[in-house]
């Protein structure tokens, strides 16, 4: 239970979650069950893509896509410095290193212009990224397009980090489509924007990636004759053909995530409905508010706003305290990864990423949730006024 009265956010789950979970419990399968293949099988349709891998999170997900793309000792993963931390742990865990491209100072997501620059300079000193992860930060996909034609002509495989944005479209097309990113991670986490309690996937459209990405969720283990390296000896027989990890999402979790996709929609329209009423109600005090990168529809997981802090009497600090004093659970996404202890001891410091560190000292994520009322809206709203004007 949070102790907020108005959280940031918050799941909503009705009857019908509840009755799709008891089902599994009065089955045979509680997990690697069928339910399990039902729910990639929906999302995979929904996003239009060709193959869909559940896992227990989406910072699995995460791993097991760097560990597909081939990502390991001596390559380099490129990410924002704008995100949660496991964007970035995800090649720590294969044994790579991380460096980061600083945000577009409007879409606050990795600026397609500075991964350009950078990418010039890495190839003339031999040291491209393996890998570049672009989060689709707050629900909105960052210049895929760009970013795409930038993965063909150095031969980086592009991942989305689609953690905030199941349910958004980028050009027109689903996210998780497939249409740029090699692969494509949602996150099912209860604030995003369905939830299954925890769980992830990994959305593809190559066969190869998909059946590696299986393998790598369940111990490295497969029981397909064409892989094994000595003849089957029976429907029991399988090899350990790679070190994989035991990844694997629950039917119940299955169950909960499948039943909430037949409200992703509803979902959607109504944090869209409330993100552009915070546009109109927002417009006048002294804050900077979210823009729309150009082709991108936002699943609205978060909705940021920027403290204009020449134009109000109190410190970042302030406003969040006076804000949860009054029972609105506001949060900060995200402290910028490079400035974490842990990626500091890995040679990052304050300053190596201006923009990303002017948009942290300035950020503030207001409560959006599909069961926020139009009256709850408004005292966020009300306290908001009150305390900056």
């Amino acid at each position: 239970m949070t102790p907020y009265r108005i959280p940031y956010g918050c799941q909503s789950i009705n009857q019908a979650d509840i009755d799709a979970v008891v089902q599994v419990l009065q089955s045979p399968w509680l997990t690697q069950g069928p339910t399990i293949e039902r729910f990639e099988q929906a999302l995979a349709d929904y996003c239009q893509a060709g193959h869909a891998v559940a896992v227990c999170n989406a910072t699995a997900a995460l791993h097991i896509a760097c560990l597909a793309a081939g990502l390991g000792p001596g390559d380099v993963l490129w990410t924002s410095p704008n995100t949660f931390v496991a964007s970035a742990n995800c090649a720590r865990y294969c044994g790579a290193q991380v460096d980061f491209v600083d945000i577009d100072p409007h879409t606050w997501n990795m600026d397609a212009d500075l991964l350009a620059q950078k990418l010039e300079i890495a190839e003339r000193n031999g040291a491209l990224p393996k890998v570049v992860v672009a989060v689709a930060f707050a629900g909105q996909s960052a210049n895929l397009r760009l970013i795409a034609q930038l993965a063909d002509r150095y031969g980086f495989v592009l991942i989305e980090d689609a953690a905030h944005a199941v349910g958004a479209s980028y050009l027109g097309r689903p996210v998780g489509s497939g249409a740029h990113a090699a692969m494509t991670i949602f996150s099912f986490h209860p604030v995003k924007i369905i939830t299954s309690a925890e769980g992830g996937m990994v959305l593809t459209n190559r066969p190869e990636l998909a059946e590696r990405l299986r393998r790598l969720r369940s111990h490295g283990i497969s029981s397909d004759p064409a892989l094994m390296q000595v003849p089957e000896k029976g429907l029991w027989y399988y090899q350990q053909l790679e070190l994989g990890f035991n990844y694997r999402m629950t039917d119940l979790h299955a169950a909960l995530g499948l039943s909430q996709m037949a409200r992703l929609d509803e979902f959607v329209a109504r944090r869209r409905e409330l993100a552009a009423r915070y546009q109109v109600l927002l417009a006048d005090l002294p804050l900077t508010l979210p823009v729309a990168q150009e082709g991108a529809d936002s699943a609205w997981h978060l909705y940021v706003v920027r403290l204009d802090l020449s134009r109000i009497q109190l410190t970042q600090t302030q406003v969040f305290e006076q804000l949860r004093a009054a029972g609105l659970g506001v949060n900060l996404h995200y402290i910028p990864v490079h400035l974490q202890p842990y990626y500091q001891e890995q040679g990052f410091a304050e300053g190596d990423f201006p923009e990303a560190e002017r948009y942290f000292l300035e950020a503030l994520s207001l409560p959006l949730f599909p069961e926020l009322t139009a009256e709850l809206q408004d005292e966020v709203v009300a306290h908001l006024q009150r305390i900056l004007e």
